[in-house]
């Protein structure tokens, strides 16, 4: 009967801590989801044709330094958890190209 109880405990505190973990990991969005960031690298309102590397450079520069850690975060996640789900491909290429600075 012990031995019972102490499975069954061990079990809720392990789903109670998975669900505290899982909650923690943030909102599930990326900077890389907000269309007002994300409209100026696009030439489309569809979001699917980049600018150019100039155009490209100069919406970037535009970004507070805030936002662009946030997507050259949101884009090393992205290469960190590679999946079919990941969308933004070419922006994080030429974030990297670019250097992703000032």
């Amino acid at each position: 009967m012990k031995i019972k109880m102490i499975c069954l405990g061990a079990m809720a505190l392990s789903m109670v801590a998975g669900s505290a973990l899982a909650a923690s990991g943030g909102s599930g969005t990326s900077a890389l989801d907000d269309p007002a960031k994300m409209q100026p690298f696009y030439t489309d309102s569809t979001m699917k044709k980049m600018r150019s590397d100039d155009e490209f450079t100069k919406a970037w520069k535009a970004l507070t330094p805030e936002d662009q850690k946030m997507m050259m975060t949101a884009c090393a996640d992205e290469v960190k958890n590679a999946n079919p789900t990941n969308t933004h491909p070419e922006f994080c290429s030429n974030v990297k190209k670019i250097g992703g600075s000032k």
